[in-house]
């Protein structure tokens, strides 16, 4: 029984290494392919235009591809800053009723009152939750731009 959860992971571990090997010759290939292609952009700027216009040229070829990549970072970590304010309200209401004393202390609320007399709070907290969940829904959608 053992012996096949060890063989399972010695395989996976296995693929997971080939594949990291496979991704890292491939990102240095593409980093030796696009050093050439720079080196070719240069020197037919400099045989074209002069080494002061092929300098700025390739500084501002680099200034364009950092300022994408820098807008990407951003949005994506706008992203991933709004799932985890999402996921930490949603933890921390799990959280809350999960726990044994939120529990208790709603049993020991429901047998001091009455179930006779909690079922209109009842209703009426329901119907706040209702509302307050309707008005949340419609907030979280952002406008399309």
């Amino acid at each position: 029984m053992f012996a096949r959860i060890i063989d399972d992971l010695k395989d996976s571990t296995s693929r997971a290494l080939q594949l990291t090997s496979l991704a890292g010759v491939m990102a240095l290939a593409l980093f030796i392919a696009t050093s050439f292609l720079c080196a070719a952009g240069f020197v037919y700027m400099l045989q074209r235009y002069g080494l002061i216009e092929a300098c700025l040229s390739g500084a501002g070829a680099f200034l364009v591809v950092t300022l994408i990549v820098a807008a990407c970072y951003m949005a994506r970590s706008r992203q991933v800053k709004k799932a985890r304010v999402g996921e930490t309200r949603k933890s921390a209401v799990q959280s809350a009723l999960a726990d044994p004393m939120v529990v208790a202390a709603g049993l020991q609320m429901i047998r001091a009152i009455g179930v006779k007399k909690l079922i209109p709070i009842i209703a009426v907290g329901g119907l706040a939750l209702g509302f307050l969940a309707s008005r949340n829904h419609s907030s979280d959608e952002a406008p399309a731009e």
